[in-house]
């Protein structure tokens, strides 16, 4: 098991802030010396708390500025349509986050489209031909003051 003190913390911060840091640079800001910092780091990915390594990629540059949140409720409550509408978004390259919530609706996606025709397309293709759901609510994102997923 990784010890999870403050150099490993530190670590972390820095990793999720730029995780192509060299090494080097990353010994110096946590006040380790390069074979003990990358120690640790290989420590913590063999451990899985670091899963992986990814770009950030600006959406609006990619023509992806139109992005939703929509909660989905499904009108039969069995595994066989949680599946079935998972397996649907699994499908849909507007859909980058897909999770099962609890509350009124069961599911909550992050949709990202170039615009709202784009959108309007997912929503009466995708969304209404799938036969288990029965409500769908948009909140369209105006402005992100912070987002720090990776």
């Amino acid at each position: 098991m990784t010890k999870f003190d403050q150099i490993n913390q530190h670590i972390l911060r820095e990793l999720s802030r730029d995780g192509r840091i060299s090494n080097l640079e990353l010994a110096e800001r946590v006040g380790l010396s390069p074979s003990a910092c990358l120690r640790r780091v290989q420590d913590l990915e063999r451990a899985g708390v670091i899963s992986g390594y990814r770009a950030v990629l600006n959406r609006q540059a990619l023509g992806l500025g139109f992005v939703t949140y929509i909660g989905v409720g499904l009108g039969e409550h069995s595994k066989d349509a949680q599946q079935a509408f998972e397996t649907a978004m699994l499908g849909a390259p507007e859909v980058v986050e897909c999770h099962n919530i609890t509350g009124t609706i069961e599911y909550l996606l992050r949709v990202e489209c170039a615009d709202l025709q784009s959108y309007k397309r997912f929503h009466t293709e995708i969304l209404g031909t799938s036969p288990y759901v029965t409500a769908i609510t948009t909140y369209v994102v105006m402005d992100s003051t912070k987002d720090l997923r990776g």
